[in-house]
Formats: structure tokens, sequence, C-alpha cells
């Protein structure tokens, strides 16, 4: 054989191989809302931009408008807008590598509990025991790995108690080992500071169980110093958190007077609702009261509903007290409340009334106002083309519930290079 054949066969193999076809990690979400999880999976790109590994093949929400959102990003998977309790998940028996997914947490939620510790999780709480659901589905498609979010307080549940229970020896789900810890989502640079517990279940006959990854940044974060060839030291050390100023706000427009979503609706599973809207369609306001506004301009950077101890302004011609007699009575509790978020670090958590100051730290740190569906999108991690569907109400419920794209990345990594290996 000529060396030009020898050539040439060579060639010909080496692009064969450099285009062989990988097989998708395939994922189930349930109780998936608008998809965070599953933004975050997509977003983990290790060969550049397209080359997500993870291929979402079906999801599970109850909720018709989230349903939609997910269902209008996601082409890929089977949407099931259903509760939970009717899926059949026998199709998918052996057919997935992982299941992911939140079960709703109001139940085990410490707020507004003056006391967390006496006052534990109720055991029969209906939105407690979907968890159960969860492994059920776990149990029947038998993925490689599953993946748990919650509260942290889910962590000191009877429910977790349980989990651990079924992977003893003989337990239901005794061929997974687990691995749980509270992540907090800051320190995977997410411009938000939201505690999470994760807990990663590893079937035993893949060998070493995957560990939650290493935190890439931290809140006070060494500076890197340069090394004598001028370069950084290794990129292992965490950076610095991401502050909420450089990653939203100094990116988003300054307010505008729309306050309603434009005209438009569709039916993605059938159901006729508002959208689809771009996330940076979402940049809409309220209309606050003339009080409301009196005390957004009393309130100075970083304070809260301190601020309004003591002030008087005019308001339509009268004299108003900004404060209530509630707040000044009470000096302990949350010092959120009508808050201005800190442009130097990350926001607070960003829950499903965010557009509300009297439910937490969600002024603009330098407007006279809340923060946008737009902005809270973006402290989520969701990206500008991202559809939504549903009411200004019910868009803002999705972004508040999501898991927050960028601590859905940093699992998505952990997760393919444990089972590339």
């Amino acid at each position: 054989m000529s060396t030009t054949s020898t050539d040439s066969i060579s060639a010909s193999t080496s692009a064969l191989a450099a285009t062989k076809v990988v097989e998708p990690i395939k994922v189930v979400d349930l109780f998936s809302g608008a998809g965070g999880f599953s933004a975050g999976f997509r977003a983990y790109e290790p060969a550049g931009p397209g080359s997500s590994p993870f291929q979402s093949v079906a999801a599970v929400e109850f909720d018709e408008a989230a349903a939609a959102t997910y269902s209008a990003n996601f082409g890929s998977a089977h949407v099931a807008n259903v509760d939970i309790t009717t899926w059949d998940a026998r199709p998918y028996e052996g057919q997935v590598d992982v299941v992911m997914g939140g079960p709703p947490c109001q139940g085990f939620s410490g707020l507004n509990r003056d006391d967390p510790e006496k006052k534990p999780p109720k055991a029969d709480d209906p939105r407690n025991l979907l968890w159960r659901e969860y492994m059920r589905v776990v149990t029947t498609i038998k993925p490689k790995i599953f993946v748990l979010e919650n509260v942290d307080r889910f962590l000191k549940s009877q429910q977790f108690e349980d989990l651990r229970t079924a992977t003893e020896d003989g337990g239901e789900l005794s061929a997974y080992s687990l691995r749980w810890q509270v992540l907090n989502a800051a320190d995977y640079g997410v411009p938000q500071a939201r505690r999470r517990a994760i807990v990663i279940a590893t079937r035993k006959d893949l060998g070493v169980p995957l560990e939650h990854p290493k935190p890439t940044h931290a809140r006070n974060a060494a500076a890197r110093q340069p090394t004598l060839d001028g370069s950084e030291e290794s990129s292992d050390r965490p950076a610095q958190w991401v502050p909420v100023g450089d990653a939203v706000f100094s990116h988003t427009p300054a307010t505008t007077n729309v306050v309603n979503l434009p005209d438009r609706s569709g039916k993605p599973l059938g159901v006729d609702l508002p959208g689809p809207y771009l996330t940076t369609e979402l940049h809409v306001g309220r209309t606050p009261t003339a009080l409301s506004l009196a005390r957004y301009r009393a309130i100075e950077s970083g304070g809260n509903r301190h601020d309004l101890r003591g002030k008087w302004a005019t308001v339509l011609g009268e004299e108003m007290y900004l404060s209530t007699s509630s707040w000044d009575k009470h000096n302990s509790g949350s010092g959120d409340v009508m808050g201005r978020m800190y442009e130097d670090r990350p926001s607070v958590t960003i829950r499903t009334e965010f557009y509300k100051p009297e439910k937490g730290r969600y002024l603009h740190p330098v407007e006279d106002r809340p923060i946008t569906h737009y902005e809270a999108a973006l402290i989520q991690g969701f990206p500008p083309d991202f559809k939504w569907f549903g009411s200004k109400v019910q868009i803002a419920r999705q972004i508040g519930n999501a898991v927050p794209v960028g601590l859905g990345r940093a699992l998505a990594q952990a997760i393919h290079e444990r089972l590339s290996t």
C-alpha cells in the first residue's frame, strides 16, 4: 500500500473518531417547575456552545403555567402536566441516567417560625409526603444517579431519616449510596446567597459514590497571587462571591413605566396561557401607592424598615408617618423587610413574591422601586432568551421556586465527570 493511501486511511479514521456520536445522558426532571434545574444541566457545555451532554426526556409538573414554560424551552422532553401520583414512570425504566427534582418544600420551610428548633416540620404535611412520590419514580426507573433538592430543613426532618433508612441493607433504595450537604448557590458563582439541601444518590454498581461539587467561589476569597512567570495561581482556589450589582443591575435598563406584559397567548400543552415572553420582556414594574413611593425614597443604601422610624413625609398633600406601629414595636426578626439589596454582594434568596418589598430585601440598590421579574430571573441565572408562560404572578412563582441555574450547572458538571470515568 502506498504512503498516500495509508495517510488517507489514517485521516479518515481520525475524522470518524472526531465525529463519533456520544450517547446523551438522559434526564427526568420531577416537580420541574419552569426548568431551573434542567436549564443548569443545559448550561453545562464542556466543549463549547451547544455541547451539553444532557438530554431532558421527561418532566412532571402539576402547575399548568410552569409546565408550559418548561415545554417551551425543552422541546426534547415529554412534559406531563399532571399530579405526580398519577404519573406512570414504567416506560422509562432502565432508559434514564439521572432523575432530579425538588418536591414542594413549604412544609419543611422555617419561614415565619419564631423558634424553628421547637417547631419542627409536621411529618404528615401532604407537601412533605410528595417526596415519597419522587422515591416511587426512582425505584421504578432505577437511574444511575438521582439528585433531590430541598430547603436545608429537610435534612433535619423525619422524611430524610426515612430516606436514609431506605438506603440501608434490605431497604427499597439499598442499591444506592447517599451523600447529602447544604450548598450555598453563591459558592458556585450565582449572585444570590441561597442555601439548599442537596442529596445525591449513586447506584452502588457504579463504584465510588459521587460527591458534591467543590465550591468555585467564597465569601472572603483570598486574592490570587501572580507566580514568578506572571500567571495567576491555580484556578482551583475559589474566586470572590459574585456581587449582584455587577452581574445583574449593571445590565438591566433603568425604571420604565411598563407595568403589564405584552398581550399575547399560546398553548404549548393545549391550554391557552399568556405568553410566551422572553426574559428580557419581564422588565415590568408595579403601580405603587404614593405612601409606598415615599417609603422607598426614605430607605437608604443597604437600609430597611428601620430607616422609616420617626420619619414623616407629605403624601398627596397630607403629612403621613412612614413607618407602622407594628414595625416600630419589633426590634428583632428579619432585617430584610423593606430592605435595599447591596450592590457589592450576592442578593438574598429570591422567593415567589420578590416584587413585594414588605416580603424581604427586594428594593433595587439605587432606584426607588422593587426589583423586576427580569432582574429576579437574571439573579436566578435564567438566560435572556428563556421563554415564559403565565401571568405576572404565575411567572414570579416560577422564578422564585426555581433551582438557580448556576447551582444546577455545577451539579451537572460533577455528574458528567463521574459518569464519564
